[in-house]
């Protein structure tokens, strides 16, 4: 028979709610230890004059508020009057030809007049939610400098048009193999969608060559991955909405630095998205980055404006739950990263909240889940944070007199999500027992439900 074993200091830790314990301890502290006040340390400061300059200093920080939103609505307003200008007068994609006849000319003002980014038109004088917002994008990204946002624009317009942009979502560029490299999986926090992109699938040698063995298969790559980013912004919303996405990329088991042309087309692509989609990546998660991976990226910095610097964030194997789990909530987080997403999951849903469990240094703690009558199937998830601690499942009756039921007999968790279920006949308690002998603390992450269930019995004939 199996018993759950006495634990110190034992308590129910289920649920975000628990307490920790104070690092600090207790605060019964001898009254020699109390320090003297701020007036009592600096018996010569006048806490008038303290109280001033910090009212001073606030009101300060307001008027350089103040002067900031007034300075980027200013931007604002003359960057509508030159695309509105640009557009009516026929020269926001160049100058027109000389040649053409002037009916032609006012052809061609009509149909400017229509012209959309992203599926918004451009013509402030539409009065379109979603047209300030692009303008906002561009004026980001050259720092509110009207006439470098205006070129900016006139440059992306006149690439779109080079590359048939407008045309890429409808056409089969013919790409096989590569499933597994790009997918837009759910959103994060803050309700940006979650565009992944991995690169362990171009280990393969031959899909590899095939990928990247010509000229023309490059260039159809690199077409191929301006219509996933066009994808994903289609998944935004330009009207008081989301308005931007995050790219996570997954370098585990990615070709070394000597596989040039994957190297290559990489930094093309984010010279790209640099230059024609401002302010459309909210977050550049790099994960599992090898050592030469940071060499690459300071070269490459020296090409990267400084917004987009700031976009990047790096997470070694170790920190890639911890980090990603920063931005991204457990249920919406994939198992293979230390989530709790299951794709074509038959039994919990991203509505089946997560609940946390705090296993402190050396200690060993556990997860209590009821099972309150029989005829049940409980079906628990979990995941560990920080990795590489020692487990098991059990089951103890509220019936003294029936047996305890060993489900997971002791095992290490080193990174990989659980999940397990149970038909059970009696009602009890499932203990799910965690040991972490290392000096630093594990976050659990937990989640369980039961289903009523008949069972099932076999007769012989």
């Amino acid at each position: 028979m199996i018993r759950r074993p006495k634990m110190k200091n034992e308590a129910n830790y289920q649920g975000r709610e628990q307490e920790l314990d104070s690092p600090l301890g207790n605060y019964d502290q001898p009254n020699d230890y109390i320090l003297e006040s701020p007036r009592e340390l600096c018996p010569d400061s006048d806490e008038e004059d303290v109280e001033r300059r910090a009212i001073e200093d606030d009101e300060e920080t307001k008027a350089a508020s103040a002067s900031m939103k007034k300075k980027k609505r200013k931007a604002l307003m003359e960057f509508r009057c030159r695309v509105e200008d640009a557009i009516m007068g026929n020269y926001i994609l160049g100058k027109p030809s000389r040649r053409i006849s002037r009916n032609e000319s006012l052809r061609q003002k009509e149909q400017l007049k229509e012209i959309t980014l992203w599926g918004v038109p451009l013509l402030p004088s539409k009065g379109h939610q979603g047209t300030d917002v692009l303008l906002l994008k561009f004026l980001k990204a050259r720092d509110y400098k009207t006439s470098d946002a205006f070129e900016m624009l006139k440059r992306t317009l006149k690439w779109r048009k080079e590359f048939r942009t407008d045309e890429i979502l409808e056409e089969d560029l013919g790409v096989s193999g590569l499933e597994d490299v790009v997918c837009i999986n759910s959103r994060d926090k803050d309700g940006h969608p979650l565009c992944y992109t991995s690169y362990g699938p171009f280990k393969d040698k031959d899909l590899y060559k095939k990928t990247f063995g010509s000229e023309a298969r490059r260039q159809q790559f690199l077409r191929w991955r301006v219509q996933f980013i066009e994808k994903g912004i289609k998944k935004l919303n330009f009207k008081r909405g989301v308005d931007s996405m995050v790219q996570i990329t997954d370098l585990k088991d990615s070709p070394g630095p000597d596989f040039k042309e994957l190297r290559s087309l990489s930094s093309k692509t984010l010279l790209l998205l640099q230059d024609n989609y401002p302010e459309l990546i909210q977050k550049n998660i790099v994960i599992n980055a090898p050592l030469w991976y940071y060499v690459s990226h300071v070269l490459r910095s020296r090409f990267l404006s400084h917004r987009t610097k700031k976009t990047f964030i790096f997470a070694r194997s170790q920190k890639v739950t911890k980090t990603l789990l920063k931005f991204i909530e457990p249920e919406e987080l994939p198992v293979q990263y230390g989530g709790l997403k299951r794709e074509q999951d038959d039994e919990f849903t991203p509505e089946d909240k997560v609940s946390e469990l705090i296993i402190k240094a050396n200690t060993i703690n556990y997860i209590e889940i009821p099972v309150v009558e029989g005829g049940l199937t409980m079906v628990w998830d979990l995941t560990v944070v920080g990795w590489d601690v020692l487990y098991k499942e059990e089951f103890l009756p509220d019936d003294e007199g029936s047996y305890n039921i060993l489900i997971q007999d002791k095992k290490r968790l080193q990174g990989e999500s659980v999940r397990n279920s149970f038909y059970f006949s009696e009602p009890g308690k499932i203990f799910v027992t965690f040991e972490n002998w290392n000096f630093k603390d594990r976050r659990v992450l937990y989640r369980y439900k039961a289903k009523p269930t008949i069972p099932m019995y076999r007769t012989n004939r």
